[in-house]
C-alpha cells in the first residue's frame, strides 16, 4: 500500500536495501483503509536490554513475552533503585498525596511519538497516515481514562512528532532489530518510538530503567496489522500500542509474579495467576481478593475487552516517568 496525498520526501540509504522516505507533511491524512493481509491473531513481546527477544507465554496463547523476563530478584532490585530515585527526586510525598486523593488527575506530560513504518523491499506492509493518526487518538483516549468511568486518567498525552517509511525486507520482518532501531530512533528518553513491523507477535517493548544502558533500542515494536483498521483479528483496534506503551512507562503485566502479594507492584490491580485470552467475565484465577483485571490494558485480553488503567498504575507510570524519562 503506497503513501497517499502529496507528501514531501527525502531519500537516504541507511542500511543494505533500506530506503528512507521521511514524511514531513504530517497534517495531510488520507481516509482509513482496511488491511487485508489475513487473520494474524498474534502476541506481544519485549526485548532484553541488548535488543534480544525471549520466548515465554504471551498474549493470546503460547507465544512469547512482550518484554524481557524479569525474575523476582531483579524485580526487587528494580524496585529498590526506583524507590531510591523517588527519594532523590523528593517524590515520595507527592505519591502519598496522590494516594490520599483517589481519582485526582496526575500531573501530566506530553509525549512526542515517532512512527517508523518498516515496509518490505516492494513497499508491502505499509499503513496509511490516517491509521497512524487514529492510533495516536486511541492511545490518547486510553491513557486519559476515556473508555470507562472506572478508568484513571494517567495524565499522559501523545503528539505525533514524525513519520518515516523504510523499504527493507529484513527490517520489515524485524530482523537486525537492534541495528535498525539504533539507526532510526529519534528523540531522547521522553520520546516514544514506534516501529511497525510484521512478526509473530503483537508487540515488543523496552522498560524505562533500561534506557540509560541502551538508549538506541528504546521504544516499542508493534505488529502493523494491529493498528486501527488492520487485519489482526481481535487485536485491530489499536490497543496493542497502548499495552506496549504501558511497559514503556514502567508498568508490568497484571499477572506479573502470579498469585502473590507483590504481583505487579500496583496495589489496586487484583492478582491473577496467568494471562487472559478473550474477555472472560468473572474470571478469578487466584484465591487473593478480587476478580482478574481482564479489562486492564496490561492484561492480554482482546482489544475490545480493554477499558482501563487504574489509579495505582497512573501513579506508578508518573513516578517512573520522573525517575527515568522526565
Amino acid at each position: 500500500m503506497g503513501m497517499t496525498r502529496q507528501l514531501r520526501r527525502s531519500a537516504a540509504v541507511l542500511g543494505p536495501g533500506a530506503l528512507l522516505l521521511t514524511t514531513l507533511a504530517l497534517g495531510s491524512f488520507a481516509p482509513a483503509q482496511a488491511m487485508t493481509t489475513g487473520d494474524v491473531s498474534r502476541d506481544c513481546v519485549v526485548a532484553d536490554a541488548h535488543g534480544h527477544d525471549e520466548a515465554a507465554a504471551a498474549r493470546g496463547g503460547e507465544r512469547v513475552r512482550d518484554h524481557r523476563a524479569i525474575d523476582a530478584l531483579e524485580q526487587e532490585r528494580i524496585e529498590r533503585d526506583f524507590q531510591r530515585r523517588l527519594e532523590q527526586e523528593s517524590l515520595e510525598q507527592e505519591r502519598l498525596e496522590q494516594e490520599r486523593r483517589p481519582g485526582a488527575r496526575a500531573v501530566g506530560a506530553t509525549v512526542p511519538v515517532y512512527v517508523h513504518v518498516m515496509r518490505d523491499a516492494n513497499g508491502g506492509g505499509d499503513v496509511t497516515d490516517s491509521q497512524i493518526a487514529q492510533q495516536i487518538a486511541v492511545m490518547n483516549t486510553s491513557f486519559s481514562g476515556g473508555k470507562s468511568t472506572e478508568a484513571a486518567d494517567t495524565g499522559f498525552q501523545f503528539t505525533l512528532a514524525g513519520v518515516d517509511r523504510f523499504n527493507n525486507t529484513q527490517w520489515h520482518q524485524d530482523k537486525q532489530s537492534a541495528t535498525y532501531r539504533k539507526q532510526t530512533r529519534k528523540g531522547g528518553a521522553n520520546a516514544l518510538n514506534i516501529w511497525l513491523v510484521d512478526f509473530d507477535y503483537l508487540g515488543i517493548a523496552t522498560f524505562p530503567w533500561d534506557y540509560k544502558r541502551n538508549p538506541g533500542i528504546d521504544g516499542i515494536r508493534v505488529q502493523y496489522t494491529s493498528l486501527p483498521g488492520g487485519a489482526a483479528t481481535n487485536y485491530n483496534l489499536g490497543e496493542t500500542a497502548t499495552h506496549e506503551a504501558g511497559h514503556w512507562f514502567g508498568l508490568y503485566h497484571t499477572f506479573q509474579g502470579g498469585c502473590t502479594s507483590t504481583n505487579d507492584e500496583v496495589g489496586d490491580t487484583p492478582a491473577q495467576s496467568s494471562s487472559t485470552t478473550g474477555c472472560p467475565e468473572g474470571r478469578d484465577s487466584c484465591t487473593l481478593p478480587g476478580l482478574d483485571p481482564i479489562h486492564n490494558f496490561m492484561d492480554y485480553s482482546y482489544d475490545s475487552c480493554y477499558t482501563m488503567f487504574t489509579a495505582g498504575q497512573a501513579t506508578r507510570s508518573q513516578q517512573m516517568w520522573t525517575a527515568y524519562r522526565g
